[in-house]
């Protein structure tokens, strides 16, 4: 039957215990140069909002925004109101969401490398499209071959880490990858606050400097070693030995090496993941893959990362003031990521989420109710007022970066057994994307609508995604990648729906083969 739909879901022996190894220098090194590919998106995520309040470029593309900005009486909600300037920001995630859906094959065909070399010369040739662009047609057609770069990117780069990193520290070495884009969102407010200063080119070279980045990513991506799971899948397995032994610093790998040939002869049997993946025993992943990272976008932190100079200067903020606010921003969402690394393999993910997510909801409310009662559509924040609440942004910048920033990434990333691995990855970032579409394109149009409700709104999304985590996601710390099936199998809620023993039937041909792998 064609998609083994009946294919066995993931490796169920438990043979952690047996893990041997340590943290070698090499796995460090492997982490951070594939972790660099975050860093693009982080910086597109920081540049978009500092160039769009860049007096020559609204001028040349968005001459209508900028009348409508520098009107004197104008609605301070709705002042940079438009859909072709929130087009602008959201293309390249419309973009990213279509091109994951070709990365997970060649992800899973091809390898990881693969897909991080395709991310990174779509980024070199989306940077320079940008900064050179004389129109929106090519504006926009830079902007998309940006999405593109992200949709492989996004879909290969958590998975490289997740099978690259020890079972014990696989939590803080994933979040490399978020550490790598609020290194981005930070370094893209840092150059938006110098090049503002450029007058009429300092735009372009906002844009363009998205290929330094790149480059490092497509050059990382040549010299990377394939991980040892994507190997021994695609049939290399002393190959696969070889680098398990090097990244782990020990021959003595034989547990570990046996769990990836078991999910390995498992996957292969796996023709179609896609369908695979909405089978009742994958229920609890596909369920994850599609909240987790719904949520994280849900949480608001796009809409204040993308447009936070515009955002600060429709409280009142001058120019550079605002973008002075933005970098300040950037800066704590990165320091907040290394208090998540440092912690995540100590207290586990769900202690990180439901604490950042209580932290949330208080600076979402608070904030709406300072712009609720100080802030009318034609007037002023006060200084006090408008300090106070750079202040209360940052402390949300904070909790979303040692909380849902870096654990929206890595808790689908480490959940899904090979044979759907990618296939889960894929529809991660996929969901991913298409929600930060929707708020890109949405935000400048909810922040007129709703005014101080729209933090409100955020608020009240938290909410609903704390209690999910505190209800449904069972911990998944010190669980080694290809042995998750058994964390479903003990929590309350999921072991009744993946150890409904109807879903495990198989034909027999199916149960000798894995009783022979075994």
């Amino acid at each position: 039957m064609a998609g083994g739909s009946f294919a066995p879901a993931g490796v169920a022996k438990d043979r952690a215990e047996q893990y041997e190894g340590k943290v070698t220098a090499y796995v460090i090194i492997a982490c951070i140069v594939a972790a660099v590919g975050g860093s693009i998106f982080g910086y597109d995520i920081g540049i978009s909002g500092g160039v769009t309040s860049m007096d020559a470029f609204l001028t040349k593309f968005f001459p209508s925004v900028y009348q409508k900005k520098k009107h004197s009486h104008e609605n301070n909600y709705c002042k940079f109101n438009d859909q072709g300037l929130a087009a602008f920001t959201s293309s390249l995630y419309l973009a990213g969401l279509v091109a994951t859906l070709f990365a997970s094959p060649v992800t899973r065909m091809y390898g990881r490398r693969i897909s991080i070399i395709c991310g990174g010369l779509s980024f070199l040739v989306g940077a320079a499209l940008n900064a050179l662009a004389f129109n929106f047609v090519m504006l926009l057609s830079g902007r998309i071959m940006l999405g593109v770069g992200i949709g492989f990117g996004n879909q290969a780069i958590p998975l490289y880490l997740s099978e690259m990193a020890p079972t014990h520290l696989r939590g803080g070495l994933n979040m490399m990858f978020q550490l790598a884009t609020t290194l981005g969102i930070f370094s893209a407010n840092m150059i938006n606050y110098g090049t503002s200063k450029l007058d009429k080119w300092g735009w372009r070279l906002s844009l363009g400097l998205a290929a330094a980045p790149a480059l490092l990513m497509t050059v990382g991506g040549i010299l990377l070693p394939e991980t040892p799971n994507s190997l021994i899948e695609q049939g290399s397995r002393e190959k696969g030995r070889k680098v398990l032994e090097r990244i782990r610093g020990t021959q003595h790998v034989d547990a570990e090496f046996q769990d990836m040939i078991d999910a390995s002869e498992l996957a292969n049997s796996v023709k179609h993941p896609f369908r695979n993946i909405l089978e009742k025993r994958n229920r609890p992943q596909l369920v994850m893959a599609i909240c987790m990272p719904m949520f994280q976008i849900l949480t608001g932190i796009n809409s204040i990362l993308f447009y936070a100079p515009v955002l600060f200067q429709s409280m009142g903020f001058k120019g550079n003031a605002s973008l002075y606010s933005s970098a300040l921003t950037g800066a704590v969402l990165a320091l907040s990521t290394l208090v998540s690394i440092a912690t995540v393999d100590k207290l586990g993910r769900r202690v990180l989420l439901i604490g950042g997510g209580i932290q949330m909801i208080i600076c979402q409310v608070i904030v709406g109710i300072i712009l609720g009662l100080k802030f009318g559509t034609d007037q002023k924040l006060s200084e006090a007022y408008s300090i106070a609440v750079v202040v209360i942004i940052c402390l949300f910048v904070a909790a979303f970066g040692w909380s849902w920033g870096p654990l929206g990434w890595t808790v689908p990333s480490e959940i899904f057994p090979l044979e759907t691995r990618s296939a889960g990855q894929s529809i991660t970032v996929a969901v991913n994307l298409f929600f930060t579409f929707i708020i890109a394109q949405s935000f400048l149009s909810l922040l007129c609508g709703l005014k101080f409700g729209l933090f409100l709104f955020f608020a009240g999304w938290i909410t609903v995604m704390t209690i999910f985590v505190y209800v449904f996601l069972p911990e998944t710390k010190g669980v080694p990648i290809e042995e998750m099936m058994l964390m479903w199998q003990r929590h309350w809620f999921w072991k009744k729906i993946v150890s409904d023993e109807e879903s495990y039937e198989r034909p027999r041909n199916l149960l000798e083969m894995e009783q022979q792998v075994r």
